[in-house]
């Protein structure tokens, strides 16, 4: 049992390294083909089938997995800056930045469609998002105005006098006598 205990902080040690982000990811890729991924400026078109040109190229490499490499494809490809690039006639590239076909009619299509409904979503969480926070600021807003008028009126409350509460006191113990 004492064994099996020594061994298991072993396997716990051995275990795979934390997955890079997508943008670091991107910024990986892009340092390794700079003829293919761009951080900055106008995206090419990439070759369909990529993934698995990707996937030989880096295989053995340690610093990205398949499954982050999914994902940082589908983050690149689905950018506004790379559905922007999807015009109609544009050619793809490969991994070395040669030509490995063009956009035609039905995919440049896509592109814009994708494009719209990705804009069309950011604009209704944006507007959603700013209706939230400007619902937030007017409740805050009212919290304090509501604070300040207790305040007010604690401070501004009439001093009862002590003939006042003479009078008071008087009034309600005729009874009690």
């Amino acid at each position: 049992m004492s064994e099996q205990l020594e061994q298991q902080p072993t396997q716990q040690q051995s275990a795979p390294k934390t997955a890079l982000s997508t943008k670091a990811a991107i910024a990986y890729l892009a340092e390794k083909f700079p003829l293919c991924f761009t951080l900055e400026g106008e995206a090419k078109p990439l070759k369909i089938g990529l993934f698995q040109d990707l996937a030989q190229a880096l295989e053995g490499d340690e610093n990205i997995s398949k499954t982050v490499l999914r994902q940082t494809l589908r983050a690149y490809t689905m950018s506004w800056r790379y559905l922007h690039a999807c015009k109609e006639g544009a050619v793809r590239v490969d991994l070395q930045g040669a030509e490995a076909g063009v956009i035609d009619a039905q995919q440049a299509e896509h592109a814009a469609n994708s494009l719209a409904e990705s804009k069309a979503a950011y604009s209704e969480r944006r507007a959603q998002q700013i209706k939230e926070e400007r619902k937030a600021f007017f409740k805050q807003k009212a919290r304090e105005e509501s604070a300040k008028k207790r305040a007010e009126t604690r401070n501004s409350a009439p001093k009862a006098s002590i003939e006042s509460l003479t009078a008071l006191e008087s009034k309600f113990s005729k009874g009690k006598k």
